[in-house]
């Protein structure tokens, strides 16, 4: 019940923001794609914690990789519809030309900001599972979800455009980064729901940095690599 209760705010978020956002600017908003969105996050969270602990957990271990590995497999399945399709989500490893020269800055920061937070916040034990774990799921199902399918459903709700720092910035993307920080900072749980503050300045900071890589070089192949360097580089230094 908790784990519906997170949901159903989530999208009660994601629902008025967008239509919000919708309604001071209707030439450039569709409401159906925003319903597309909030359906992908409900199917996206089924999926994650194997419905609501519903499904018995086949795999076993320490760590969520049925879960995950479901969210995984239903994203690329998604991806292959042609009304969504792998290039336009951003699942190729052709990159925009040139763009390599301009990400590093950007990614580079996104790593030291993580070798930052694993400097005053060293981890503690650790097992091959769970370095096995951090190196692999987390960035290639959050990446492909939130700056993959997620972020082209969105861009499809909102698709008024502003130029900034070399690429072509939307609502969508915006409201990808507070969906992804809401993940880790939005619950509910003992009756009433929770924020943490610091948890989602430490999740949506670092996702913008991953959004406009993704952006720029039109494949999400460096933000799933950067996003498991960040989940594991405490375990490893």
């Amino acid at each position: 019940m908790n784990g519906l209760m997170g949901l159903g705010g989530t999208l009660a978020i994601l629902l008025v923001l967008g239509a919000v956002i919708g309604l001071l600017d209707r030439r450039h908003f569709s409401p159906l794609w925003l319903l597309i969105a909030a359906l992908l996050v409900a199917v996206n969270d089924g999926l994650l914690t194997r419905g609501y602990g519903t499904m018995p957990d086949l795999i076993g271990g320490d760590w969520n990789w049925q879960g995950k590995g479901l969210a995984l497999a239903a994203t690329l399945a998604l991806m292959a519809f042609p009304v969504f399709g792998f290039r336009n989500t951003g699942l190729t490893l052709g990159l925009t030309p040139d763009s390599l020269k301009s990400v590093w800055p950007p990614a580079l920061l996104y790593a030291a900001f993580f070798v930052a937070i694993a400097v005053v916040f060293p981890g503690g034990k650790t097992n091959a599972e769970e370095i096995a774990f951090q190196l692999t799921m987390p960035g290639l199902e959050e990446e492909l979800f939130y700056r993959g399918l997620l972020l082209f459903a969105l861009d499809r709700a909102f698709t008024g455009r502003k130029r900034f720092l070399g690429v072509d910035w939307g609502w969508g993307a915006f409201l990808s980064c507070v969906l992804f920080g809401l993940t880790h900072a939005f619950g509910f749980s003992h009756g009433h729901y929770s924020f943490d503050a610091i948890t989602m300045a430490l999740t949506a900071i670092p996702s913008v940095l991953a959004v406009w890589i993704r952006l720029r070089t039109g494949s999400v192949l460096l933000p799933v690599v950067l996003h498991n360097f960040g989940n594991s580089i405490s375990l490893l230094i």
